[in-house]
């Protein structure tokens, strides 16, 4: 089991070392940012809500011009300087005491957060390829998760204190952690810059790319499940079950070591298209299976419901897990090798997107009760099988791009 984890020395495991130092760091803010913002800055909860929104809304215009300005200066340096930047944005969130400062710093911080994935995807596909590179993207997400688990403990540290100081060390922390990151990134193999477009090309080709896009919109649409644990099941729990109100922890807990233990064994199993889209078919049943069985926790006693709610999350984890190896090999294998960049920016753009909306539209299907997830399962397996067709067009697209003559 943990031969799975093993990361070769150099680029791989400094890539996973740099991953894992900001899901520490973010792991131990988001645990506690609500109250530091609160009760330290001093913003009300109606100006927290409305700031991070419209810092999350200006940060989905970065992704596509950042990762092309990865792609046209470098995806190392863009990276490194990106991470830097998001270290330096929560430093600055130290001395956030109004509405104003607080939406202009959080701005900064989700620009830099989004354009910052887009080069780091684009520099590890610059550095590693093949059957290695989507088995790296799963060692970080597994990884990923332990980090998170370490920081939100250090965070809980901080609560527990209470104290203004100890609320603010944790910002501290997170801004090393970014800074750390930008370290260990600025010691990577440096990758090659792309030439400019051609005259007569445009500059962000993406944005002319019909099937890359229809592929984001049904990646967003199938990423709606990551919000069902955070937001819908933990509601859908304490109001239509009888089951006592930790089975939130039980379901976080079995989400979370499930993607530490098997993330990697389901990654490395969908390395090409075909089996991604199949991946993504088993995800949509999968998917689906755990709306009904998350349905089902409210027609029974408090022990039926603890059962149907675990087996539940036991299979939506294992969506999850497909759907997200299914994704990362299809989102670099769709994307021109030189344009990296504003490709993992255009598609981490429609997740963030998808993000904005699934808190409301998850609540409002399942406050619809049992039809309302039936509607949300059915929604994900005909995406899922919409991606068969939608990945086909765009292979049949590349490859008339790959025959047509070069301009002149």
């Amino acid at each position: 089991m943990l031969r799975q984890f093993s990361v070769p020395a150099g680029t791989s495991r400094q890539l996973v070392l740099a991953s894992l130092l900001m899901s520490a760091g973010n792991g131990a803010f988001l645990t506690c940012s609500a109250i530091y913002f609160t009760r330290v800055a001093g913003l009300s909860p109606a100006q927290l809500g409305l700031g991070l929104t419209v810092a999350g809304a200006v940060g989905l215009f970065a992704g596509v011009p950042l990762g092309h300005l990865a792609d046209r200066r470098g995806p190392r340096e863009v990276a490194a300087a990106l991470v830097a930047l998001n270290g330096v944005a929560a430093a600055a969130y130290l001395f956030v005491r109004e509405f104003w400062t607080f939406v202009l710093v959080a701005a900064v911080f989700v620009l830099a957060e989004r354009g910052s994935r887009a080069a780091i995807q684009a520099l590890t596909s610059g550095l590693l390829g093949g059957d290695e590179l989507v088995r790296i993207r799963a060692v970080v997400r597994s990884v990923n998760n332990v980090g998170v688990a370490v920081g939100t403990l250090v965070a809980g540290v901080a609560l527990q204190i209470g104290t203004a100081p100890a609320l603010s060390s944790v910002l501290v922390l997170d801004a090393l952690s970014f800074l750390g990151s930008a370290a260990v990134l600025a010691r990577l193999g440096r990758v090659a810059p792309t030439p400019p477009a051609a005259a007569g090309e445009p500059k962000h080709s993406v944005l002319r790319d019909g099937p890359f896009a229809l592929f984001t919109a049904l990646s967003g649409v199938l990423a709606l499940h990551t919000v069902l644990l955070e937001i819908a099941v933990p509601l859908w729990i304490v109001t239509h079950t009888e089951a006592p109100a930790v089975m939130v922890t039980v379901l976080f807990l079995v989400n979370t070591i499930s993607v530490v233990l098997f993330q990697v064994r389901v990654a490395t199993r969908l390395n090409t298209l075909d089996r991604s889209v199949k991946g993504f078919r088993l995800a949509g049943f999968a998917l689906l299976g755990a709306c009904g069985l998350f349905s089902a926790s409210s027609a029974g006693s408090a022990v039926f419901a603890a059962i149907a709610l675990v087996a539940a999350g036991l299979v939506h984890v294992c969506g999850e897990m497909l759907a997200a190896a299914a994704a990362w090999t299809t989102s670099y294998g769709l994307a021109p090798a030189d344009r990296q960049g504003q490709y993992q920016g255009f598609f981490f753009t429609g997740y963030a997107a998808s993000m904005m909306v699934a808190p409301a539209l998850t609540l409002l299907l399942v406050q619809w009760g049992t039809p309302g997830w039936w509607v949300l399962g059915g929604l994900f397996v005909s995406t899922a099988l919409a991606m068969g067709p939608a990945v086909a067009w765009a292979q049949r697209v590349a490859a008339r791009r790959q025959v047509s003559p070069a301009p002149v």
